[in-house]
């Protein structure tokens, strides 16, 4: 199910990594919104307790474990992911530890890729990954 119409044109792969996984936070943000709203979930606080399992940065980054030791991940997507995990933001994380949140950038600065250079299919593949990962980290949706 697409949640988005074409992305910005703008040169996405001279962007840098924390550009990236900005959009990429939006972007996934919005999918996640979109697939609890597909599943009927209507009532605010349960769609924002739903939402935050999977948005976490602590989830985001056992999905991008899971991805890379799954071997799902191209070997230019490792590179995009490993980017971004690199990337100083010169912010410092509130509920989290460093590398959880550089590993949860770096999988956003990998959905802003996908998402800028229109990879749509890729990115639909990606997320449904992703949730995946979370589902069964978690003990399955709730």
């Amino acid at each position: 199910m697409t949640y988005m119409n074409l992305p910005p044109k703008v040169e996405y792969r001279q962007l840098n990594s924390l550009a990236l996984a900005y959009m990429g936070d939006a972007v996934y943000d919005v999918f996640i919104r979109g697939r609890l709203l597909e599943s009927g979930k209507t009532r605010p606080n349960k769609l924002h307790l739903e939402a935050t399992r999977y948005v976490s940065a602590k989830a985001q980054a056992a999905a991008l474990k899971n991805l890379i030791n799954s071997g799902f991940l191209s070997d230019e997507e490792l590179e995009i992911a490993r980017r971004g995990r690199n990337a100083k933001s010169g912010t410092v994380p509130k509920n989290t530890d460093v590398q959880t949140y550089r590993h949860s950038t770096a999988l956003e600065a990998l959905i802003g890729w996908l998402y800028l250079a229109n990879e749509q299919e890729r990115l639909e593949e990606l997320i449904e990954k992703i949730m995946e990962a979370i589902d069964k980290e978690r003990g399955g949706a709730t």
